[in-house]
């Protein structure tokens, strides 16, 4: 009964659209008074005790490196060297959509950010080049949903803190899973320029490939200072966020010369925000999960789950949709937070590798972000085209049904996660 009132007052507040994270909150507070299991000062205690971590100081950290990069003209740069590599091939600028995706979320560790900084260069280059308006979404939503999965990723950080994995080996892991995703997304978008009779444009020299990669060359940098600091043992992943940090701003003002000191204000504020709401939903998601637990919910989702299937594949996947659902309704954030602590003992009770389930999470959260007709993302890329979401839904299915697939694949052959952090950690 308490846990019905809890859920129905979350669902509730939600549909008021009060932010998640206030809903969360609230609806925690509200089961604390219904059960009187524990004082109400509980709820600011467990939120607290929620967001203090110091890894989880990395977050505003790399928040604040991408808007730095962001700003200093960062992803037009990679775009050129994308399109100087692929945009000649059939279908060329929607590959060139993910190849750049691939590139800039190594930098900007968000994908909200990835959606807009590639949305908005993209977007209308490719409705130049013969790409329907609502494919050109469905394109760059999809490539964003894969991006997720290459580091660093903030939902990445807050999981491995969940799990007890290292961050390193979670940043690792993504690589390949990404890498299938993306395959699968450029074939899909090579099958349907074939059949659309969309071009590539004309195929980059050897001078113009020259020239946009040494334009690329210092933000690629960027991910080689991170993934060298914390692989080669000289920073855990907060310290190299500092190194971030200061790499982009010394690249964006006095390198590039595009960040103003006028600008760096707005920056640090709009990034201060930004970190507030991500480190404050970690926290009011905290109390909201600890309260179910209080409840015995995992022990019984558990039991129940159990009852249905011990099959290890069955649970995977049914747990892996209800991510993608919970993704495209919550946001990443708060699904990880509730229900990972639930999922992962069962998953590990089952034999399943607990870095194998966390990235597939990842990879499921990405997907329900940009799940038509609620995910968030999906909103933001339509908006470049102006277009309604639901005006994007039928170009978007395709590509859903790919990801998904997709993901099928990445639970089929755990190797796929487990071999890039075998190898160069031993774990």
């Amino acid at each position: 009964m308490i846990v019905l009132l809890v859920l129905l007052s979350f669902i509730v507040m939600v549909l008021l659209t009060a932010p998640v994270a206030f809903a969360l909150g609230v609806a925690a507070a509200i089961g604390l008074l219904a059960s009187q299991s524990a004082p109400l000062f509980v709820v600011p205690q467990r939120i607290f005790e929620g967001a203090d971590s110091f890894v989880l100081l990395a977050i505003p950290l790399f928040i604040l490196a991408g808007a730095l990069m962001e700003t200093g003209g960062i992803s037009a740069r990679l775009v050129n060297l994308a399109k100087a590599l692929v945009g000649h091939v059939r279908g060329g600028l929607g590959m060139v959509v993910v190849v750049s995706e691939g590139l800039f979320s190594g930098i900007s560790g968000s994908t909200v950010a990835d959606v807009s900084a590639i949305g908005s260069l993209m977007i209308p280059a490719l409705r130049r080049a013969g790409f329907r308006a609502d494919q050109a979404v469905a394109i760059v939503s999809a490539a964003s949903a894969m991006g997720i999965l290459i580091p660093p990723c903030l939902l990445m950080v807050v999981i491995a803190q969940i799990a007890g994995l290292s961050v390193g080996a979670m940043f690792l892991a993504g690589f390949i899973p990404a890498a299938v995703l993306a395959a699968a997304l450029v074939a899909l978008i090579y099958v349907q320029a074939r059949r659309d009779g969309i071009g590539g444009v004309p195929r980059a020299s050897l001078h113009e490939l020259g020239r946009a990669l040494r334009g690329a060359l210092i933000p690629l940098l960027m991910p080689v200072i991170i993934f060298g600091a914390i692989l080669g043992g000289i920073a855990d992943p907060t310290e190299a966020a500092v190194l971030a940090v200061i790499y982009a701003f010394i690249v964006g003002v006095f390198v590039y010369k595009e960040v103003t000191w006028r600008q760096l204000p707005k920056i640090l504020v709009d990034s201060a925000v930004t970190s507030g709401i991500v480190i404050f939903m970690v926290g009011t998601a905290s109390s909201f999960s600890w309260l179910l637990a209080v409840q015995q919910v995992p022990a019984q989702l558990a039991e129940a789950m159990l009852w249905l299937s011990s099959e290890r594949w069955v649970f995977f996947v049914i747990s892996i949709v209800i991510f993608i659902v919970l993704g495209a309704i919550l946001e990443g954030l708060p699904a990880v937070i509730i229900c990972l602590p639930i999922f992962l003992p069962i998953a590990q009770r089952l034999g399943i590798d607990p870095m194998h389930y966390s990235v597939v999470v990842v990879a499921a959260i990405g997907l329900g972000l940009f799940l038509p007709p609620v995910g968030v993302g999906l909103y933001i890329a339509a908006s470049f085209a102006e277009l309604r979401v639901d005006q994007t839904i039928r170009a978007m299915l395709p590509y859903v049904l790919v990801l998904f697939a997709g993901i099928l694949v990445l639970i089929a052959f755990p190797w796929l996660t487990l071999i890039a952090p075998k190898l160069y950690l031993g774990r």
